[in-house]
């Protein structure tokens, strides 16, 4: 599950060190998951990666501080995504709401695995490591606390309009929420048996009912 990081925003290309070093972190990400993926993540130790990987035990950890950052890595372009896009929305004078709503529409149309809409066999199997082994899931929490985190610091911005900082945090739980049900229902659905075009409809629809209960207030 590598989606591709289209960043609503330009940056400087990364250096020659830089891009080696990230090239070493995927191919040891690769090689790790590949291999939980044929043995199970609880029967495949630190120590068989690096060797799979042909590197040493520390040089991994230089790398990846834990076992799970390794199936995680696949999640790291997404971390800051949603601040990324609120930054990048002001700039063109988009509100956050309507930003992060264009960006998922979009996400959906180009079937990017982080909106759950995506059946690729290679995609499946990541989930299903992913969601079936609970350290690996406790793991993905922290991600989604500094998700929501970054995206509080985006939503509080001075200068950019934006709120105060509970308001901010707020809106960031309820936001990084949405997208985390939005992305889960499409995702069992296709772990079902439904396809991603047969999904698709619902889906957008489903963005769009979270997105004006957003923008309207939750009515219970």
């Amino acid at each position: 599950m590598t989606p591709d990081r289209d960043a609503p925003e330009a940056v400087a290309a990364p250096g020659l060190r830089e891009r080696k070093k990230e090239r070493t972190r995927q191919a040891l990400s690769d090689a790790a998951v590949a291999l939980f993926l044929e043995r199970g993540f609880d029967a495949v130790s630190v120590a068989e990666v690096a060797a799979a990987a042909e590197v040493s035990k520390p040089t991994l950890f230089r790398y990846f501080p834990a076992k799970e950052d390794l199936v995680l890595h696949r999640f790291a372009d997404h971390e800051d995504e949603a601040a990324r896009v609120v930054a990048a929305g002001r700039r063109a004078g988009t509100a956050p709401l309507d930003a992060l709503y264009a960006h998922l529409l979009d996400g959906l149309a180009r079937r990017d695995p982080v909106t759950g809409l995506c059946d690729h066999p290679e995609v499946l199997a990541y989930l299903r490591l992913l969601y079936g082994t609970p350290a690996l899931v406790g793991r993905l929490h922290a991600y989604r606390v500094r998700s929501e985190a970054a995206l509080a610091d985006a939503l509080a911005a001075e200068g950019t309009g934006g709120v105060d900082g509970l308001a901010a945090r707020l809106a960031a739980g309820q936001i990084v929420t949405v997208l985390r049900v939005l992305a889960e229902e499409n995702a069992a659905r296709i772990a079902d048996g439904e396809t991603a075009d047969a999904v698709e409809a619902d889906a957008v629809e489903a963005a769009g009912l979270a997105f004006r209960a957003l923008r309207e207030g939750l009515a219970i």
